[in-house]
């Protein structure tokens, strides 16, 4: 059977933690594969790492077809719309799926005006692609506008060592996007030093923004000004309570190790 790996597709599946691996790997030796390897043509689109266990250890599988996709983009959209279903993907992963699909339909959208809005009575309407809005993009991740904004961030801004600590859970979305501000150099350095660097180089990085940021008061700010403002604030609390927690938490297993020893 001649099953094809796309590279564009086989980018959106995350690999393996060792752990996962080694579940998977116990599974497929002990029990078999479970479920059929899904394709599209001669191209695999649904079971990237049971295949390829399976060809590692010579374990037979199954597998069905999936005919109902007309190009590479729907097999795309299928492949992220599935990600997003799924329970165990992480905030990060689940907006990185997202902004994927908004780049597909936004494509698709331009496509679709340049060959249907010729005449001057077509292009004088509102045109407004689907996907357009950072909160269409925030509701289909299941996370806050603000989250997406900061994969943004990361995606133009973070070294590749920053993007796999937030992808491993080193460190979260939030103090990612500010470590990415950083220079390159500092983005790897604070890697190296492990999750209390990361945690300290995010803190100092918000602390410098919001000494940076003029004061204004609140209460003078008309009302939709104040509710941005408020939040804003809410938001910068949040993430300082986040990094106290994780802090707290690592001092509290020094102390637990400090006394069992």
């Amino acid at each position: 059977m001649n099953i094809t790996i796309n590279e564009e597709l086989l980018a959106f599946i995350d690999p393996l933690t060792p752990a996962e691996y080694e579940a998977l790997e116990h599974s497929l030796l002990t029990e078999g594969p479970r479920e059929a390897l899904i394709l599209w043509r001669d191209v695999l689109i649904d079971g990237h790492n049971r295949y390829a266990i399976c060809r590692k250890h010579g374990i037979e599988f199954r597998t069905i077809q999936n005919d109902k996709f007309e190009s590479i983009d729907d097999v795309k959209l299928w492949m992220i719309d599935n990600q997003l279903a799924r329970r165990s993907v992480t905030d990060f992963q689940r907006g990185l799926m997202a902004l994927r699909k908004k780049e597909i339909m936004g494509a698709r959208a331009a496509q679709k005006k340049d060959a249907e809005l010729q005449t001057e009575e077509d292009q004088s309407v509102p045109f407004t692609p689907p996907w357009n809005t950072r909160e269409e993009v925030a509701r289909a991740a299941r996370v806050s506008p603000n989250t997406i904004t900061q994969i943004e961030r990361i995606q133009k801004a973070a070294a590749p060592e920053l993007v796999e600590a937030v992808r491993s859970g080193t460190i979260s979305v939030s103090a990612a996007a500010n470590v990415a501000s950083l220079p390159k150099e500092a983005q790897v350095a604070a890697v190296a030093g492990g999750k209390k660097e990361l945690q300290q180089a995010a803190r100092q990085v918000r602390e410098q923004k919001t000494s940076a940021r003029p004061k204004k008061e609140i209460d003078t700010l008309p009302p939709e000004d104040q509710v941005k403002a408020l939040r804003a604030e809410i938001r910068e609390l949040k993430d300082r309570m986040a990094t106290l927690l994780n802090e707290n938490d690592v001092l509290k297993s020094k102390l637990a190790h400090l006394g069992a020893a």
